[in-house]
């Protein structure tokens, strides 16, 4: 009889685990979720089932993250998480740091940031931090210079020199491929330019080097940093596999963090 309860206790008890060991990971589709797809049968191997639900956009996955909808989320660099946590009152943190999206400048007018006429039309993402990281870029490209106390999220209202007159349009970031033929130079995080059918280290005119301080990271509410599940989720993350894809697949880029 006891044998009977004891097996009937450990039933409940695995089952109990394989419930628990289930983690819903928001992510945007590239290269996040394809991450997320190569860790998958590695995860099972650990007794870790993930479910990836995609986003399309900066703003809900972080929302979903803090109401519970998800376990954690990939698609997002930590200036951005930290701004948006402030702005939104969210307890989330960064649970580490995979991978580097260099931002790059992309054209379908010009061949060179050379040829851009004076009032050339400049679209930039339109949230505070890609936005910043974008004007910080064209800086670095000497086309603009920004109010040096304005830190690593200056907005149009800082940019102090403006010799070709460029006009600024602030745009959601997912639209800026979609709304290249009508500007004349546009900034691209990486994950939508890949998206957009754009090859980075071929098609970009100028992009962030390797050096980025804009790593993309896997983010979780802050009271469940320590969970048994998330120590393995960062070890397959930052295993060689990872690497090895992100080389293969991304030839540059895309470089890993760790």
């Amino acid at each position: 009889m006891k044998k009977g309860i004891l097996v009937i206790l450990t039933v409940f008890l695995v089952a109990g685990f394989t419930m628990a060991a289930l983690l819903k990971i928001g992510a945007t589709p590239r290269p996040h979720a394809e991450i997320l797809e190569l860790i998958k049968p590695l995860a099972q191997a650990k007794g870790l089932e993930i479910k990836i639900i995609e986003f399309t956009d900066y703003v809900q996955p972080n929302l979903a993250l803090s109401e519970g909808e998800l376990d954690a989320n990939f698609f997002q660099h930590k200036p951005y998480l930290d701004k948006f946590s402030q702005d939104r009152k969210l307890d989330l943190s960064s649970l580490v740091a995979v991978h580097v999206e260099p931002m790059g400048a992309y054209s379908k007018k010009v061949n060179s940031l050379k040829d851009l006429k004076k009032g050339a039309q400049v679209g930039i993402p339109n949230d505070p931090t890609n936005g910043g990281r974008a004007l910080l870029l064209l800086q670095t490209a000497g086309l603009i210079e920004v109010n040096k106390n304005s830190g690593i999220t200056p907005s149009v209202m800082d940019i102090v020199k403006n010799p070709h007159n460029l006009k600024f349009r602030e745009l959601e970031a997912a639209m800026l491929p979609r709304s290249l033929q009508d500007l004349d130079l546009a900034v691209i995080n990486t994950n939508y330019a890949l998206e957009g059918g754009l090859v980075p280290t071929k098609d970009a005119l100028i992009m962030e080097g390797s050096e980025s301080p804009y790593a993309n990271i896997v983010a979780v509410r802050t009271k469940d940093l320590k969970r048994l599940e998330f120590k393995i989720l960062v070890e397959l993350l930052t295993s060689q596999e990872v690497k090895d894809f992100l080389e293969k697949e991304y030839q540059g880029s895309i470089v890993a963090a760790f």
